[in-house]
Parts: C-alpha cells; sequence; structure tokens
C-alpha cells in the first residue's frame, strides 16, 4: 500500500485496499464520505494511463452503488480536488436532500458531527469487503 497523506490519515479512518488503492471514511459520521486513495504518485485522475483509471472508476462506481443501495443514500457527489493534500484522492460522498450540508458542497458546510463507534468501523468494513472487494484493516489502536 502507498503511503497515506499525513492531512489524509488525520481526517479519516483507513478501512483498508480496494483493487485500485486505499480506502478512506472520513470521521465526521454525518454522512458517508469515502475517500479512495488510488496507488500512484500521479496528482491528477485524468493524468492515469487507460487501464488504472479504469480501475479506479470501477471502483469508484461500487463505492457509489454500496451508498446508494446498501446505506439508502440517493445522490452520490465524486470529486477530486487535491488543492490541500496533493496526492491523488477521489471524495466519494452520499447526499440527500436535508442532510447536514445540504444544499452546498460539503466542503467547509459540513458541522462538526459524531465519530464512528469501533463497531460501525467494523460493520463498515464488512459490508465493503462483501460488496466492493475491500481487503479491510484494522486501525491501530
Amino acid at each position: 500500500m502507498t503511503a497515506i497523506h499525513p492531512q489524509l490519515l488525520a481526517d479519516c479512518h483507513l478501512l483498508g485496499q480496494l483493487p485500485s488503492g486505499a480506502l478512506l471514511l472520513h470521521r465526521n459520521a454525518l454522512l458517508p464520505w469515502l475517500i479512495l486513495v488510488p496507488e500512484t504518485g500521479l496528482n491528477d485522475v485524468l493524468d492515469l494511463p487507460p487501464s488504472q483509471r479504469e480501475r479506479v472508476f470501477a471502483d469508484a462506481a461500487s463505492l457509489s452503488r454500496y451508498i446508494k443501495t446498501d446505506l439508502g443514500w440517493p445522490k452520490v457527489n465524486v470529486a477530486g480536488l487535491g488543492n490541500q493534500v496533493p496526492q491523488m484522492h477521489l471524495h466519494i460522498i452520499g447526499r440527500r436532500e436535508g442532510d447536514a450540508a445540504w444544499p452546498q458542497p460539503v466542503w467547509g458546510n459540513l458541522p462538526p458531527g459524531p465519530a464512528y463507534t469501533g463497531e460501525q468501523l467494523y460493520e463498515w468494513r464488512l459490508g465493503l469487503q462483501a460488496r466492493c472487494q475491500l481487503d479491510p484493516v484494522a486501525e491501530p489502536g
């Protein structure tokens, strides 16, 4: 697994590894906010070789289906910004009318929320293992 930028690790739980890269879950449990960190030294997803780009988008689509089908969130936003963290990463965020940041983007508009419990993180890992080919890891501590 490629080293993950310290800011991403500070903001997220490491869930495990997907075929295209590491999968993180934002610590704020107000809405499902996954972050996919592809295995690459490139900064922009559109610069990836076609086969790797297809794998990244296939994993993103699988995560979107999980958020919609298993978690019941009707809308999924996908973004690759990298303005504050240069390491390539894609945000895959469940949204619904009336969520904590609706209708604004989550950046700068999501209020502090509850943290995930250990049991919730375990359930996320199990669900993503079954639906998205996650190779789960347990966080230290």
